[in-house]
């Protein structure tokens, strides 16, 4: 009886994850409860019928969820697990699992579940080797396949159970790792890249993220953000009341502008990209995005929400309800998603594009 999906999530995101996940099911008219302990980097929602856990993870729109990481339908905990042959009770229970085209052995992205990335690292090989021998998981990578996902807590508990490739996140433990560029004046850099890779389709960046854009940075300095878009070749106004990186001054294409970013407005409706990390209440920071957006300052916006420390998820859907309230009033098509990347710490990167 498969009744549970599992979800990966930054560990103390627990609770913020489980209200999500607990009413984007019930908006479905799907019925559980999440079991969690705090701190530990994933939940569990089990659902009161087997169908309805069957329909979450193929209806559940992964891309649409802020807080997982990671998303798979899978068996009861598996416990007790023979050390000395954890393969066995694997291939048994993934004997009514459809065929899969791969698998990844997991861990929670905790300093406890890092401990066993080693282990889980050696352990893929010969657990993949008999599962291809029993013809549970195909002879080569197919894509086109479910992923099967054995998620270890410890030595002997494990989750298994697989996701759908058109519904899952396609980077192990579903972190997008990046290196940072030695050159960039803070590590925030990392959000805005992690964001652009997160939202913007491969085919689509060079088109998105052009050289030669016009791209405005609210709250830029020192100017972790403006980095990423004078190295993608565009043009950048940065607006803050601190100083800017000036290695980023000597390029040439950074103006810089010693104003208030709520107050800033462009002289010419040439700007493409808005990006914002400024700390400030998420539903008004929320607002300014609006107004860009529909004053048609700007085409596409990325921008971080600080959360509060708690009733996160309830301060991200008044914060996106701002943008539509804005939007919905001059009647503009527009697309947004939001995530918890695994650069931010406390915010999202929200991405929102007139279309």
């Amino acid at each position: 009886m498969m009744k549970s999906l599992v979800f990966y999530c930054r560990a103390g995101f627990e609770t913020d994850l489980s209200d999500e996940i607990s009413a984007k099911s019930a908006e479905m008219g799907v019925y559980g409860y999440p079991k969690y302990t705090k701190h530990s980097g994933f939940i569990e929602f089990v659902c009161h019928q087997q169908s309805d856990a069957e329909l979450l993870i193929k209806k559940l729109v992964f891309s649409n969820l802020v807080f997982a990481r990671q998303m798979f339908l899978s068996a009861p905990l598996i416990e007790d697990l023979d050390t000395q042959d954890r393969i066995a009770a694997l291939v048994e229970v993934a004997q009514s699992f459809p065929l899969c085209g791969d698998i990844r052995v997991e861990y929670p992205d905790t300093t406890e579940g890092r401990e066993l990335s080693k282990f889980c690292r050696k352990f893929t090989v010969p657990l993949r080797q008999t599962l291809r021998k029993q013809n549970l998981i195909t002879s080569k990578e197919m894509k086109n396949k479910p992923v099967l996902h054995a998620f270890f807590l410890n030595g002997s508990e494990v989750y298994l159970g697989y996701s759908f490739t058109f519904n899952n996140n396609p980077n192990p433990l579903g972190i997008l790792r990046l290196k940072f560029p030695t050159n960039a004046p803070s590590r925030s850099t990392l959000k805005l890249d992690e964001g652009f890779q997160t939202f913007i389709p491969t085919n689509e960046r060079a088109k998105r993220l052009a050289a030669g854009m016009h791209a405005v940075d609210l709250g830029a300095c020192p100017g972790g953000w403006t980095y990423q878009l004078v190295i993608r070749g565009m043009f950048v106004q940065a607006i803050d009341n601190g100083a800017m990186d000036q290695a980023l001054m000597d390029t040439g294409q950074v103006r810089y502008f010693a104003e208030d970013g709520f107050k800033y407005q462009p002289s010419k409706k040439n700007v493409y990209w808005l990006v914002c990390d400024m700390i400030e209440q998420p539903q008004k920071v929320a607002r300014l995005m609006a107004k860009w957006i529909a004053n048609e300052w700007c085409k596409e916006a990325l921008f971080n929400l600080k959360l509060p420390m708690k009733q996160r998820y309830e301060s991200v859907k008044k914060a996106i309800q701002e943008i539509d309230e804005v939007l919905s009033k001059q009647k503009l098509n527009y697309q947004l998603q939001a995530k918890h990347l695994y650069h931010d710490r406390e915010e999202i990167t929200v991405h929102l594009r007139l279309l």
